[in-house]
């Protein structure tokens, strides 16, 4: 029998795992790999199968699909857990080797990992000096010795940190939370997995859960994401004998404000039952500490709003974008916000070094190539300094080809939720592709995964995902967001064939009739918090003239403050002048092309959102040199409503306009007011 690769086997353990048809562009999201080379992978596997007696249904239209005996299927599974790959790539390598290194206890010899990967020596030589620069990264050593052997030496914090980026990097949500992940196809998978914790990743989730902190509700999936991934890491450290030693708990206690200690003593106690493990007092700091860094990070979250940098890139790209193709993607607000929430982590990780993944790059790049090609020069045009990979490119395309397809909702009779691996750009690609292919169905919201796996089925009719889910497979159906001819039939079937039969008998028009009062009244409740911020921004902003003479920022800053007090805006001063300070020293917050500087903090100091404006008799310098006269104060509070984040982007995003600038800059209280007012109006009746 021919010897398989290690991706003909992935194939066949997907075609093992589905009860129907998959298609080509599915399988090739699944591996990472084009359309193209599933087709040629395809003929020989179908050799292979024949030797089991089994054989390769293809179906115009549908997709693929293995026919045969279970007695024949049983013994090619059997098969595949048993038979070694035919090789391992040099990305699976490189995996095996982080994973070894990071959970012995002791020096690795070369040859070992020589002879398990079955490479010669001076291949896993050649493999560690590509690692090296990825392991310092994280304040970690490679020590290499002759007679020695290799290790991975440094801060076990900083070890957790560097597996977690790992599993990043090269794990899907399907691998962490779906009931069939790569492992079973690939052992290098697997000896990732379990490196990660998967076994225990569940039960620490429902447990996360079942803390019922407010703050983890309100996460974001990528953020609730890395939390649990971190959690789990530790879970698999502590098993394993890797807990943080008494040298490093006192960086934790300091790390740590204590505002989480108590939960965190909660949430181990849960977890000690369950697992059966003992966690250390370092342990609980740690977890702590992580708690801490979350909602730290999550309160800025949202900040984009006064982010004028972060605008200005957006504003550039898509100015770039509609010149090239005579696309007004200026007017798409939907865009824009789209665009905002995704740019800031993204070029995060471009910045940081991390490797990209966008599985669907392929059929992005052939369905929507000539889009693709004016993004890239787009991105390449606004001059970031940063060389933007093509995956990432990738995930700008699909906001954009959103924008292209958005289109009128129309009357639907199907309520569907959206579940996609990729995040915003992915799940408003596919809700824009179903309305315009399939007007039927109406797309409700875009939820996580355990979010999806939690929710009454009475809440929706279906779950459309892009991922495995860690629920029944017949609550939910499974495609790509770039929702393929294949895929339309495949939708089309399932909600024959399951959705409408499985729902509930209702008097004619009574649901749909429900379902159309209550998303009018949560429409009511939305214009209603908007036009709230609006008009109460707008009677609290106010002109203040500051004589600044011989004052340093600080102190310039300290002065716009005390003149808020009495308003009931402003409660710790002193706390709020370090946050705007602390914001100035990360970024510039020069509107750019002006004397004019947007000022912007959120805290649970502030009680109420605030405008103000203080020309200063004298410029102050900013970080990196620039003076400014004009000091726009934006303030809010740490948490805030859908509706009031959407008002204060809406005032950052005016800032670009150089009519408001010229305002701010000369004219008076009340014109300054009367356009802001015009502006915010034409804002709100385009909400409507």
């Amino acid at each position: 029998m021919k010897k398989i690769t290690a991706r003909q086997r992935e194939i066949l353990w997907i075609l093992l795992g589905v009860k129907e048809e998959i298609t080509a562009a599915e399988i090739a999201e699944s591996t990472g790999v084009s359309v193209r080379t599933v087709h040629r992978e395809m003929e020989d596997i179908e050799q292979l199968l024949g030797d089991f007696g089994l054989d390769l249904i293809r179906k115009s239209g549908k997709g693929i699909a293995l026919s045969g005996s279970e007695t024949a299927l049983a013994e090619l599974r059997l098969f595949l857990r048993e038979e070694k790959p035919a090789e391992y790539s040099g990305e699976d390598r490189k995996i095996y080797e982080l994973c070894t290194l990071l959970e012995a206890e002791e020096p690795v010899k070369l040859f070992t990992l020589a002879h398990s990967l079955k490479v010669t020596v001076a291949t896993i030589s050649y493999d560690l000096d590509e690692l090296e620069p990825w392991v310092r990264k994280f304040g970690l050593e490679l020590v290499r010795r002759r007679g020695y052997g290799v290790e991975i030496a440094g801060l076990e914090a900083d070890k957790r940190r560097a597996i977690c980026r790992l599993a990043a990097e090269h794990l899907d949500l399907s691998d962490l939370v779906g009931h069939a992940p790569r492992s079973e196809s690939n052992p290098v998978f697997r000896l990732l997995l379990t490196t990660v914790g998967k076994v225990s990743l569940m039960t620490v989730e429902s447990i996360l859960w079942d803390m019922e902190w407010k703050w983890t509700a309100e996460l974001p999936e990528i953020v609730y994401m890395e939390m649990l991934l971190g959690l789990a890491v530790t879970t698999r450290r502590i098993e394993i004998g890797r807990g943080i030693n008494s040298g490093e708990e006192a960086g934790f206690s300091r790390v740590s404000d204590h505002r989480s200690i108590a939960g965190a003593e909660q949430f181990v106690k849960r977890l000690e039952a369950a697992l059966g493990q003992e966690f250390a007092r370092a342990e609980i700091l740690y977890m702590a500490g992580l708690f801490d860094r979350v909602q730290e990070s999550f309160s800025s979250s949202g900040v984009a709003y006064g982010d004028i940098e972060l605008m200005e890139i957006v504003y550039r790209l898509t100015e770039s974008v509609a010149k090239r193709t005579g696309l007004p993607f200026q007017r798409d607000r939907s865009l824009r916000e789209g665009l905002l929430e995704h740019m800031d982590p993204a070029l995060k990780r471009i910045r940081e070094g991390t490797r990209i993944r966008n599985p669907l790059l392929g059929p992005i790049r052939k369905d929507y190539d000539y889009l693709f090609t004016i993004v890239r020069a787009a991105a390449q045009d606004i001059g970031l300094e940063l060389t933007i990979p093509d995956e990432e490119v990738g995930f700008l395309v699909m906001h954009f080809g959103a924008s292209m397809e958005r289109l009128n909702q129309l009357k639907r009779s199907v309520r569907a939720i959206l579940v996609c691996a990729s995040g915003l750009s992915s799940s408003r690609l596919l809700a824009t592709r179903l309305a315009k292919e399939m007007p039927q169905i109406e797309v409700l919201g875009n939820i996580s995964w355990y979010e999806a796996a939690r929710l009454p089925d009475t809440d929706y009719d279906l779950i459309i995902s892009t991922i495995d889910l860690p629920i029944d497979k017949e609550r939910y159906i499974k495609i790509s967001p770039l929702l393929t001819g294949e895929e339309i039939e495949k939708l089309l079937s399932y909600i024959q064939n399951i959705t409408l039969k499985n729902r509930e008998p209702a008097s004619p028009g009574e649901s749909d009739q429900l379902v159309r009062e209550e998303a009018a009244l949560d429409r009511l409740k939305s214009y209603k918090g908007i036009l709230d911020e609006v008009v109460s921004l707008l009677e609290r902003f106010r002109f203040h003239p500051l004589d600044n003479t011989g004052l340093s920022l600080s102190r310039t800053l300290a002065g716009m403050l005390e003149l808020l007090n009495g308003s009931g805006v402003v409660g710790d001063a002193g706390i709020l002048l370090e946050r705007l300070l602390e914001r100035e020293r990360m970024a510039s917050q020069v509107i750019p092309d002006t004397g004019l500087a947007l000022f912007h903090t959120r805290s649970s100091h502030v009680h109420k959102s605030s405008l103000t404006l203080y020309r200063l008799s004298q410029p102050v310098l900013l970080e990196g040199g620039t003076e400014v006269r004009v000091i726009l104060l934006m303030l809010a509070p740490r948490r805030l409503s859908k509706e009031s984040l959407e008002v204060l982007s809406e005032i950052s995003a005016l800032l670009l306009n150089s009519e408001l600038v010229k305002l701010l800059e000369e004219r008076t209280e009340p014109e300054i007011r009367r356009y802001l007012s015009s502006e915010l109006l034409h804002f709100f009746e385009n909400k409507m």
